[in-house]
């Protein structure tokens, strides 16, 4: 008798939980579906106005306005990253208002956490390496002594990095000529110009780069 009891009850238990999984976790996991994907788009919609904003703060013409629209744009990023603090993306923003604000030392700082595992694994091949460039550029900006060997670290990466010809690389090339110059590193700094020619043959930078490297 004791066991036929025992053996109902299992029975019924393991029929509440049979319904509890067919009813209540499908609905639980189409809710947490939904608030994602609710939060995804509130998050794109407040990076799309930074973009916008920033687009309009790089080409206005009146200093106090445009640091208005960065402000602005920063504003839109923060609420992007209170949604969704994993995305490098906003640091990538925010660094870029900030610096159009002439804080260059916190500009790094928001791209140091944009390029930080595991933010740097959501990022594409060319946002990647026009994060390093940048990143290179802000450290040259901050204190050149101090992070020139950092500042190579990043360039010798994004030129690594990348497989395709084109601008930011060029650029890569050439801020790594500036640098190995600056460390005394003549054949490096040549060669360096050299292949940022071959990828854009009428570059200016790298062209005077060259004369500059053959003239010391």
């Amino acid at each position: 008798m004791a066991t036929d009891i025992i053996i109902q009850t299992a029975i019924l238990l393991l029929t509440v939980a049979i319904v509890f999984a067919v009813q209540y976790v499908p609905k639980q996991t189409l809710t947490k579906h939904r608030t994602d994907h609710r939060t995804t788009t509130q998050t794109q919609r407040h990076l799309s106005r930074a973009t916008q904003l920033l687009r309009r703060a790089k080409s206005n013409p009146q200093k106090d306005q445009s640091q208005t629209l960065a402000k602005t744009a920063i504003t839109e990023i923060e609420k992007a990253l209170s949604l969704f603090p994993k995305d490098p993306t906003p640091y990538i923003l925010k660094s870029l208002a900030l610096d159009l604000l002439g804080h260059k030392g916190s500009a790094l700082r928001s791209l140091d956490l944009a390029l930080a595992f595991p933010r740097v694994k959501s990022l594409s091949e060319k946002e990647r390496v026009e994060a390093l460039v940048r990143r290179a550029e802000l450290k040259l900006a901050v204190n050149k002594r101090r992070r020139i060997d950092s500042a190579v670290t990043d360039l010798e990466e994004a030129v690594k990095v990348s497989d395709k010809e084109g601008e930011i690389k060029t650029k890569a090339f050439c801020l790594l000529g500036v640098c190995y110059q600056l460390k005394g590193m003549r054949e490096e700094s040549r060669k360096a110009f050299v292949e940022a020619l071959k990828l854009e043959p009428a570059s200016t930078l790298a062209r005077q780069g060259l004369e500059r490297v053959s003239l010391s």
